[in-house]
């Protein structure tokens, strides 16, 4: 039987179907900011050499991140373009949901989604199963996506003047203008608390007006039709 799942069924079904792992975990979420208790488990499965594979879609990896997986031997990683789905699975369960990894979602946000037995509906686990496996098929494995990420940062960066001013998007405080880090230090250091790249700030960070600002996309619409050549590669 098909269950349907509120905010707290999302993340107690998800941990359960971590626990029971015995041959396969698949995780689909755009972005990778996985909580600590999800970290513990993904450990105890990659010492037991149960098969993880991790697809991601937002180009925001940190140095924790990137070392962490580094260390999980049983652990594969790809980035997939444009992804939006999120989907957790093992070999008999699934959960298709609203809610992302990391661990902002999980305590904040209002999510649901659906809970899917194998054993109760196959077919419709064989589905989501299927679609999940093509979207590791049409993935780069995180290796590539690393460089790439690597590569279209630089390009953003070579295009922007290191001299140019611009805005922190929460406070307006002058900074370097970078939509990479679209934070002063004080207001990074409080937003680095919750880490949710979409939560809405005030300020564009290239003009300084108000706009309602993500760190995925600081800057307003203007700014980025009169300049769309300097930040084409950047977040918004």
């Amino acid at each position: 039987m098909t269950k349907f799942l509120d905010t707290t069924g999302v993340s107690y079904h998800l941990q359960q179907l971590l626990n029971n792992a015995k041959d396969t975990i698949i995780l689909i979420s755009p972005y990778l900011k996985i909580s600590e208790k999800i970290r513990q488990s993904l450990d105890d499965k990659d010492r037991m050499k149960i098969d993880i594979r991790v697809v991601y879609g937002k180009n925001e990896l940190q140095p924790d991140e990137i070392n962490w997986l580094k260390s999980l031997k049983s652990v594969r990683t790809s980035f997939c373009e444009n992804l939006h789905a999120k989907c957790y699975l093992n070999e008999e369960e699934a959960i298709v949901t609203s809610m992302n990894l990391y661990e902002f979602s999980q305590i904040n946000n209002q999510e649901m989604g659906i809970h899917i037995s194998k054993t109760e509906d196959k077919q419709l686990y064989d589905d989501v199963y299927n679609e999940a496996r093509r979207l590791i098929r049409i993935s780069d494995e995180v290796r590539l996506s690393i460089e790439k990420i690597i590569e279209s940062e630089t390009k953003s960066t070579d295009k922007i003047n290191n001299n140019e001013k611009g805005f922190c998007i929460r406070c307006k405080k002058e900074i370097p203008l970078n939509p990479s880090i679209p934070y002063c230090t004080d207001c990074y250091k409080i937003w680095k608390k919750y880490e949710n790249p979409t939560y809405q700030e005030k300020y564009c960070h290239s003009c300084g007006k108000d706009n309602e600002s993500t760190l995925n996309k600081p800057i307003c619409i203007e700014c980025y039709k009169n300049s769309k050549a300097k930040f084409t590669n950047t977040k918004s």
